[in-house]
């Protein structure tokens, strides 16, 4: 006869540890280090936390949220420092900047999400009151220093998106072949403009088109007023 199995007391179980943002962010972050930001979904982080999904929403609203959060942790990796730009406020800029796309460029589908995140964290007030500190030191007045950190943050984030995709995506690979196949065939006669401005359209390298349009971005927002309607 088969021994009865004696039940283990509810006292006996190791307590859970309290659920707090701070460790369903920090098991966010883990999953999609591991296994991709498709993955970080309520559903799954309630697996790994061993609770129920509505357990969560006291914590992060939705997954939107989430991922934001996720965002703004990734953000503390971005040296803030621009020491690499030595003494000049520029060149410290520009190295701020490309610390932010290199931390989004090794997560593709987390640098897509960022092009409509709205992150709001401590780490992402650091850098936008970094990005203020340094912008505010070209002279320009004080709208265009504000205005000109939501246009840095867009380019940096848009080419992380799109160079970390093309990097990680061999189809993407696939698809940017087709366009320049496309451009270099182009008629003449019906696209004047593109076959004159071949190949510089498609030539450059990554870095030198990124350092060309932060100077570009940098120059037209210390040059360039924003409209009166703010006086």
């Amino acid at each position: 006869m088969t021994a009865r199995r004696e039940p283990i007391s509810r006292r006996e179980r190791p307590a859970k540890p309290a659920l707090s943002r701070r460790w369903i962010v920090d098991t966010a972050v883990r999953i999609m280090r591991a296994e991709g930001l498709g993955k970080v979904t309520m559903r799954r982080l309630a697996q790994e936390l061993d609770t129920g999904p509505a357990s969560l929403y006291v914590y992060v609203a939705n997954t939107a949220e989430l991922h934001a959060a996720v965002l703004d942790s990734l953000l503390g990796e971005v040296d803030l420092t621009g020491r690499e730009g030595g003494e000049d406020w520029r060149e410290q800029l520009r190295a701020v900047m490309a610390s932010y796309t290199r931390v989004l460029f090794e997560h593709p589908q987390l640098a897509r999400a960022a092009l409509v995140a709205r992150p709001s964290g401590e780490n992402y007030l650091r850098l936008v009151e970094r990005i203020l500190d340094l912008l505010s030191r070209s002279g320009a007045a004080r709208e265009q220093v504000a205005w000109g950190v939501d246009k840095l943050l867009q380019d940096a984030t848009a080419t992380a998106a799109e160079h970390s995709t093309r990097e990680h995506d061999p189809a993407s690979e696939d698809d940017w072949n087709a366009t320049v196949r496309a451009l270099h065939a182009v008629d003449a006669t019906t696209h004047p403009a593109i076959t004159a401005h071949m190949p510089a359209l498609i030539g450059g390298s990554v870095a030198e088109r990124i350092r060309w349009s932060f100077d570009v971005l940098v120059d037209g927002i210390v040059h360039t007023p924003v409209p009166d309607a703010l006086d």
